[in-house]
């Protein structure tokens, strides 16, 4: 994980020369730090991969690869999200047994390996996997976590999937974000209470028996509290996951933030 480290501010300037499969950099803004004489050049990225606004300041760490944009920090300290934790554990009220604990892949249905419910603005829906989920009205402690997400991203959201994992035998297999319902190049506000777990993205060139070719994967662990920020084009060109981890037995939740489209019929 060190070696992705570059120490230093936020360059904001793309560099001219191309790379064919560089792979991952982590950036920690405004560290003030000096370089190692090791640094290397982040790749280039057309300006309409950039977030809206700039996350920069100490605590933001930078994540870039080919495709790949994602902004990480801790979001709140340890007090604090204990107490949510708690508070979630209390207030969430997940899918019971149903179509909606089941997801179709690949022509079967198949038993969700965690629970999960969807919590939104009235009259949206969100199909993955052959399920539409219609969400439930927001409740407090949600409407607290998004709104601090807001206040230090500046962007807006109107829905949340929320995946709890009972240990580490629950788990989500690699997919993509990119569902029709998702308003176009908008981030996925991902947050984690609990169990820290390694989270898993790999490029869509370099999946299967044979990929087409190798760009290295890219390995996080997702702390208790912290917040990732998957931006555009993320989800065009890396699948992610939470692999098991049997010897894990502490609980986790993860709430992930979108901004969704209210589609009309046909579309």
């Amino acid at each position: 994980m060190e070696k992705f480290i570059v120490r230093g501010p936020l360059k904001t300037t793309a560099t001219k020369n191309k790379r064919k499969s560089p792979g991952p950099e982590w950036e920690e803004a405004d560290s003030g730090a000096e370089g190692s004489g090791r640094s290397k050049k982040r790749p280039k990225l057309d300006a309409s991969h950039q977030s809206k606004t700039p996350l920069v300041g100490a605590s933001w760490k930078h994540i870039r690869a080919e495709g790949l944009n994602c902004d990480y920090r801790i979001l709140f300290n340890k007090a604090e999200a204990d107490r949510i934790f708690q508070e979630l554990e209390k207030e969430v009220e997940y899918f019971e047994a149903g179509e909606f604990t089941k997801l179709h892949i690949f022509g079967k249905w198949h038993n969700i390996p965690r629970k999960q419910v969807t919590y939104g603005d009235a009259g949206l829906t969100y199909t993955y996997s052959g399920v539409t989920f219609s969400p439930k009205p927001w409740i407090p402690v949600l409407d607290h976590i998004r709104d601090q997400i807001q206040l230090t991203t500046g962007d807006t959201f109107n829905f949340v999937l929320i995946n709890r994992y009972k240990d580490g035998h629950d788990h989500m297999g690699e997919h993509r974000d990119d569902e029709r319902e998702l308003a176009p190049r908008s981030p996925i506000a991902s947050v984690s209470f609990g169990a820290c777990r390694d989270f898993v993205f790999r490029h869509k060139d370099s999946r299967g028996k044979k990929p087409s070719r190798y760009i290295e994967a890219v390995k996080l662990q997702l702390e208790h509290g912290s917040l990732l920020m998957m931006n555009f084009p993320t989800n065009r060109y890396w699948y992610h996951s939470l692999p098991s981890r049997k010897k894990l037995l502490a609980p986790r939740i993860n709430l992930t933030f979108r901004n969704v489209m209210a589609l009309t019929p046909g579309q």
